[in-house]
């Protein structure tokens, strides 16, 4: 089905290259996550696109739906829009959940320090952005994906309360898969950019982190097999002195100190990053200079421009952002997302789901 979708593309705008690498990335993730089909939450479980790309998550038999919402108005929604696949997918009702009591102990207790009654617990397990999270928490569900019809700190805020960061991780991050036409950059044309989401300023520590975080989801989610990590900066190796050059040396020596295995240079101007005669002309025997295929960023600003250019002017494919950092994966989708967006965002959460079951 989505080859034959994508083969069309191909036909008619006769972009062959990024076509095609676009069909691996995705069906690299969709075979994944066949292999070992994951409990994805679907909070906004009356949204059309979001029912659209259930429907056809189910049909490839690529995660185990749970939507949540009103029964009745998701199976006739479903009814109305031909999706018929729905109805394999479990459907809770938010509002008359047998395990409501449950699951308000359990966040009550998980938020007692900050002073939650269960009172309050009973009252927000009804929300369908807590309940999924708690969901989660309670080893009922394997990640989450909203965003649709909420903004973004809605859908982090009970991901943060409840499941908390990863182990060794303080700040949460957003990574950005760019498919381009250019396949002498990165891998095939293919780059995963963090932080494009999340953090305005980070520090040299939260930096280190970005960039361990972003490794990890190029190996999981993009599937590169040797992620080489460039520290993105307006000077390499010292060509010019400042302080926010100083703050991505300093993250550079934190990333390597919490990851030794991890193969990272910094700084690096982007020009050295990626193309091998400037970086080996820049940057002689780095291992990561010219042959970069995951860029990290000093700031929001800057990611968030600086993958924009490249989607727009670049005409690139921008898969993401998916969030990093949580102990297990809670993505945020635009509120300007179309279904097939939703849809490669599963894909994306399932296989980053069945990294964090393996790294348990």
């Amino acid at each position: 089905m989505l080859r034959n979708a994508l083969l069309t593309d191909v036909e008619k705008h006769g972009n062959y290259s990024k076509l095609y690498r676009k069909m691996d990335l995705i069906n690299q993730l969709i075979e994944c996550a066949q292999k070992d089909p994951q409990r994805i939450v679907l909070p906004e479980g009356t949204e059309e696109r979001t029912l659209r790309a259930a429907n056809r998550a189910l049909a490839e038999s690529m995660a185990k739906i749970i939507l949540i919402g009103n029964p009745d108005e998701i199976l006739s929604l479903a009814e109305q829009m031909g999706l018929s696949n729905i109805s394999k997918a479990t459907i809770i009702d938010n509002l008359n959940n047998p395990k409501a009591e449950e699951y308000a102990r359990l966040l009550a207790e998980l938020r007692k320090s900050k002073g939650m009654t269960i009172e309050q617990a009973r009252e927000l397990v009804k929300d369908p952005l807590y309940l999924g999270c708690v969901m989660i928490k309670a080893g009922d569900a394997d990640g989450q994906l909203a965003g649709a019809r909420n903004t973004t700190s809605n859908v982090l805020r009970p991901a943060l309360q409840i499941i908390k960061t990863a182990p060794g991780i303080t700040c949460v991050s957003g990574a950005m898969l760019l498919v381009t036409k250019m396949h002498q950059f990165g891998e095939d044309g293919i780059l995963v950019m963090g932080d494009t989401a999340v953090t305005p300023a980070p520090d040299a520590s939260q930096l280190a982190q970005i960039a361990v975080c972003t490794a990890r989801t190029a190996k999981c989610v993009a599937e590169f097999k040797e992620p080489r990590v460039a520290m993105l900066s307006f000077s390499t190796h010292g060509s010019a002195k400042h302080e926010l050059v100083d703050k991505v040396i300093e993250a550079t020596k934190l990333a390597k100190e919490m990851n030794p295995d991890l193969i990272i240079d910094g700084e690096l101007q982007l020009d050295a990053a990626i193309v091998p005669a400037v970086g080996a002309s820049k940057a002689p025997g780095s291992n990561v200079a010219g042959h970069a295929n995951v860029l990290i960023v000093p700031n929001l600003e800057v990611g968030n421009i600086g993958y924009k250019l490249v989607q727009r002017l670049g005409n690139a494919d921008a898969i993401g952002p998916i969030l990093q950092g949580i102990a297990r994966p809670v993505n945020d989708l635009s509120r300007g997302c179309s279904a097939d967006d939703v849809f490669k965002m599963i894909a994306v959460t399932a296989n980053q789901a069945i990294d964090a079951k393996r790294n348990d």
